[in-house]
């Protein structure tokens, strides 16, 4: 009988201890800093478009951002509902977790009045005396006493775990009030951010019937803009062009030079080879000419034969992606780019998206139009920076305004409509150093262009610069 208690209990216990040790093996801490990190970008949208209707008219810059500030509040909500089901799983495991408390705790409390009703009937010390006298050797007397004390022993720990599993199910139970109230107040958060919601859709149609009114207004500027681009495109493609033209010209000069350094000092070991192989020729001819006897008529000399000359081994060209990171500079500054992918700066201080680059359309208008690269809109005279190391390549005015190309390897960044340049051509210039100012638009209000392209092809700059 004692034996089977004593087991029974040290599983018991084994069980209980280990649901004391476990732990949550997915934390919420993650969802609520998104969730911050998000709100904090909706909140800096909202003050920054609170300013921009006060200072202009309704324009592509209001409803990028607007439409923004919607897909923020829609990831605000996705994540909100991720935080429900996070709880709503934790209440689950509670509730399994309590029920699994309080079937161990029943359990243990019958067991325990088990051992308790068997202590009583065994109170008697001649009962335990006899038990220890009746052993057949002094050994299984000992044996004995460990095992009454042992008996003893588990008798104060069933209790002392009768105890701890109260107190865990009671801090079970009051955590799994605690995941409710926190499911409340999330619920809460999630009624209010639909609310939001449908006031940031009243507030874009609101800038779309704006935008209706005023579209052929838009319409003549975007056609501005797209006029702008080509021009703007076509001197960047010709200033590229030119790059690639002059570093192949000095790769291909450059692959000659050794090719004609390598052909001449192949020359001199030959010649060398060759008038080492003659004065041998001679001294052996003049050594069997002194050994041959005079009476004997002279031989005619044997003919040397030429030995085959042996081509030198031509290592093969190491071929690159792009002539442009052909030399060990522009392949170090190519790599090294391509490494920031997504962590480079952004080329003004303070800046929003007006237009994205690609393809895009204007809901309920016919605007339609194809941007090259980001215009960010900024204030007129902002500082503008390199987003990072390069040689500026070239500079150029379009439309009275100014654009700076730089050379990163065989990556370009361009920033154009400037109004003033603070670099000159060929200049080496580092991330973060000013290039120039932003110029205004027809609102007064600043606006740059900015591109990103490898070698002739544009890619978006905002997969390569960092989130704000």
């Amino acid at each position: 009988m004692l034996k089977m208690m004593f087991t029974c209990f040290l599983t018991v216990t084994v069980s209980v201890t280990m649901f004391a040790q476990q732990q949550p093996g997915v934390s919420s801490d993650e969802l609520k800093r998104k969730q911050a990190e998000i709100q904090h970008e909706i909140d800096d949208l909202r003050s920054t478009l609170k300013d921009t209707k006060k200072n202009t008219k309704a324009g592509l810059l209001q409803l990028t951002m607007v439409q923004k500030k919607l897909r923020l509040r829609e990831q605000a909500i996705g994540n909100i509902n991720q935080q429900i089901n996070y709880i709503e799983g934790t209440i689950g495991k509670s509730k399994n977790e309590i029920e699994r408390l309080k079937g161990e705790l029943d359990t243990l409390k019958q067991q325990y009045a088990k051992s308790i009703v068997y202590a009583y009937k065994n109170r008697s010390n001649y009962d335990f005396l006899n038990f220890i006298f009746s052993a057949s050797s002094f050994n299984d007397a000992l044996r004995r006493v460990q095992y009454l004390r042992a008996y003893r022993l588990y008798r104060e720990e069933q209790a002392s775990t009768i105890k701890n599993t109260q107190v865990l199910l009671h801090d079970k139970i009051t955590g799994l009030e605690t995941s409710r109230k926190e499911k409340d107040v999330v619920l809460q958060k999630q009624e209010k951010q639909k609310e939001e919601l449908e006031d940031e859709k009243k507030e874009k149609n609101d800038i779309l019937s704006k935008l209706k009114a005023r579209e052929k207004e838009i319409s003549k500027e975007l056609t501005s803009k797209q006029k702008a681009d080509l021009k703007l495109k076509s001197a960047i493609n010709s200033a590229i062009a030119r790059e690639i033209k002059i570093a192949r010209d000095k790769a291909i000069a450059e692959a000659r030079a050794r090719e004609e350094a390598e052909a001449a000092e192949n020359s001199k070991k030959l010649a060398a080879a060759d008038a080492a192989r003659k004065a041998r020729e001679k001294e052996e001819a003049a050594a069997k000419k002194a050994a041959e006897p005079k009476t004997t008529p002279a031989a005619s000399a044997p003919v040397a034969k030429a030995e085959p000359k042996v081509e030198p081994k031509k290592e093969p060209v190491k071929k690159t992606e792009s002539v442009l990171e052909a030399t060990p500079e522009g392949s170090r500054i190519s790599g090294s780019f391509e490494s920031n992918r997504g962590r480079l700066p952004w080329p003004v201080e303070k800046g929003n998206v007006k237009i994205h680059f690609g393809t895009y359309s204007i809901e309920g208008t016919k605007l339609r139009g194809n941007n090259p690269g980001i215009t960010l809109a900024t204030e007129p005279g902002a500082v503008v920076k390199a987003v990072f190391e390069g040689e500026v390549s070239r500079i150029f005015d379009i439309d009275g305004n100014w654009s700076v190309l730089i050379r990163h390897g065989k990556y370009f960044t361009v920033y154009s409509n400037l109004s003033s340049v603070s670099v000159s051509k060929d200049q080496k210039v580092t991330s973060g150093q000013m290039l120039g100012r932003a110029a205004a638009n027809d609102d007064g209000n600043g606006e740059i262009e900015f591109l990103l392209m490898q070698e002739n092809r544009n890619l978006d700059p905002e997969s390569w610069i960092r989130r704000r």
